[in-house]
């Protein structure tokens, strides 16, 4: 009986993720946004975080979509796979921390250097 139970919460969880995901949403305010060929990456600030994601300029085509987000002194956090509209959104914990972006929509790419320092 706990087992089942216990399946039953982790199922819930692991259900509950994609649908946070599928919002599109990153916490805070757009402070930054990297346009390339194919798409762009969107940066955002909250008072405790930095997000990022990737968005298509032309959503609907399955293809590779890539981000990473990346606070210095810290390890990058990243979403990649065969998205139509955006990847991500990726955060980190940013306070008083530059952070280094990185996207990619097919062949176009782009990174940021280090911002928001």
């Amino acid at each position: 009986m706990f087992g089942s139970a216990l399946w039953f919460c982790v199922g819930g969880l692991v259900m509950a993720s994609p649908a946070q995901a599928a919002s599109g949403a990153c916490p805070g305010r757009l402070v930054s946004s990297l346009p390339f060929s194919t798409g762009e990456v969107r940066v955002y600030k909250s008072r405790t975080q930095a997000c990022a994601m990737t968005v298509a300029n032309r959503p609907g085509q399955r293809r590779h979509m890539s981000v990473s987000i990346q606070p210095r002194g810290g390890v990058p956090v990243r979403d990649s796979g065969q998205f139509t509209r955006y990847a991500g959104p990726v955060a980190v914990g940013a306070i008083n921390r530059c952070v280094y972006v990185k996207g990619s929509v097919g062949a176009g790419s782009v990174d940021s250097g280090w911002i928001l320092c």
